[in-house]
């Protein structure tokens, strides 16, 4: 499977969940997407990367920064491992970015770009992307309430909230000095009722290359953010993140592996910017930041990706030669071994379970979907995917949910076993998916679809 109680908290029974958190589970995966939120009542072989990533999400708490790699095959669950991981760090108070990188949209050679979109995708336990005015508007209440209590009357409220800016900006400032000019301008602004103007400094705090010069005049910046002050400003949002309350970040660049797929000139730029970010890191120049990559081991190994820039592949080398059981959590890389038929099973029983407690009927759900026929949906999806079982759960729980528990739910003379075929339309696959299915395919009587009799 590609956001407050304890971070140790074992999962909810599926009959504790709230009604709105277990629709917006159901919901999602009947349209074959991961779920936002919710990720603890469906992770299922997680639990062995706990202890080694809360300890990172501790680190970082303290003032430390992190990375770790992510790799796995299409369809091993990234994606949901990412956001997984994004729900334990919203319960310490992280806020949370995930950005997808792509060739057009977020290229890894612009940092500029990829530090817009994780202000766009910027969220916290409270607010959904984008939460970047919710932050700095409680960034601001802080600093009012500081400088209230060190003595400031409302006569210079304002000159104090300036001063306590400048001298928890101090640092950011010598390498981004616009990060905290356009804040000065964000907040004058709004002291003026000036909302427009505000609206638009703050889009360009957050990278927008697309603001009215007047706005940028009125704050005292010009021009527009670019490669290397995407750093400054990285640097700076950590700072504003932590004095209003989040003492972190949690930023996962997700998909690296398209990287592959560019121009040797921009891949090469990429691999270089990915290689100067992770040094970065580990220099200690981002206190609170935890950082996450993910990619195909193809993107780590092959000679298209990480190893054509051999200090990068260094920075990431890890052993993956011996048994998988034995793989260190606590290494540069993690490797997710993916979906096998028991452990795709074992997910289906649980979205059943959490189905059931919100149906009308559980007691005829749990017993016309038992564990029997949640077992023989599981082969049959991954026998339409070419045995390919790692890849299957998007669709699988796509069919569980949308073609079997919904009927059974709505119908009360609906039996699977008597009423429903699997069938596999290509035009519904993912492109891995429909590599997987391709074995299958060629022996059904359509090019089209796969069918199978459970």
């Amino acid at each position: 499977m590609s956001d407050q109680p304890s971070s140790s908290a074992s999962p909810a029974p599926a009959g504790a969940v709230s009604p709105a958190r277990r629709r917006a589970v159901v919901d999602a995966l009947r349209r074959g997407a991961v779920p936002d939120s919710g990720l603890d009542l469906l992770a299922t072989g997680l639990d062995r990367f706990e202890a080694a990533v809360d300890a990172e999400l501790d680190a970082a708490i303290g003032g430390g920064s992190a990375f770790k790699a992510v790799r796995g095959e299409y369809g091993s669950g990234k994606t949901f491992f990412a956001r997984w991981l994004g729900e334990r760090a919203k319960r310490r108070g992280f806020a949370v970015a995930e950005v997808q990188v792509s060739e057009t949209e977020t290229p890894l050679h612009r940092l500029e770009t990829v530090y817009r979109r994780a202000t766009e995708r910027l969220a916290t336990a409270s607010f959904p992307p984008s939460a970047l005015r919710p932050v700095v508007d409680a960034w601001f209440y802080a600093l009012e309430e500081d400088a209230l209590a060190e003595g400031a009357d409302d006569s210079r409220l304002e000159a104090a909230v300036a001063e306590l800016l400048d001298d928890r900006l101090s640092e950011v400032s010598r390498g981004a000095p616009g990060f905290a000019a356009a804040l000065r301008g964000y907040h004058s602004a709004l002291g003026a009722g000036d909302e427009t103007t505000a609206a638009a400094v703050l889009a360009w705090l957050g990278g927008e290359p697309h603001v009215a010069a007047a706005a940028k005049r009125a704050a005292g910046v010009r021009g527009d953010l670019d490669h290397f002050g995407a750093l400054g400003f990285l640097q700076g949002l950590l700072a504003v993140l932590r004095d209003s309350g989040h003492p972190g970040l949690l930023l996962v660049l997700d998909e690296v592996e398209t990287l592959q797929r560019v121009r040797s000139d921009a891949r090469d730029k990429a691999l270089n910017a990915l290689r100067q970010l992770i040094d970065e890191v580990h220099s200690g120049r981002f206190p609170g930041l935890y950082l996450v990559i993910t990619g195909t081991p193809a993107f780590y190994d092959g000679p298209q990706g990480v190893q054509r820039l051999a200090p990068l592949a260094q920075r990431l080398a890890t052993d993956f030669s011996t048994d998988p059981r034995f793989d260190n959590p606590r290494a540069v890389q993690l490797r997710l071994p993916g979906f096998q038929l028991d452990s795709l099973t074992e997910l289906g029983r649980k979205i059943r379970d959490l189905y059931a407690a919100g149906s009308t009927d559980p007691g005829r759900l749990l017993s016309v979907a038992d564990d029997a026929y949640v077992a023989d949906l599981a082969r049959a999806v991954g026998g339409a995917l070419g045995g390919k079982v790692g890849v299957a759960p998007r669709l699988y729980l796509k069919k569980l949910v949308g073609d079997v528990l919904d009927r059974i739910d709505q119908f009360p003379d609906f039996d699977p076993r008597v009423h429903y075929r699997l069938t596999v339309d290509r035009t519904e696959l993912t492109d891995a998916e429909r590599h997987a299915a391709t074995i299958t395919a060629t022996s059904a009587t359509s090019a089209d679809e796969v069918e199978l009799d459970l």
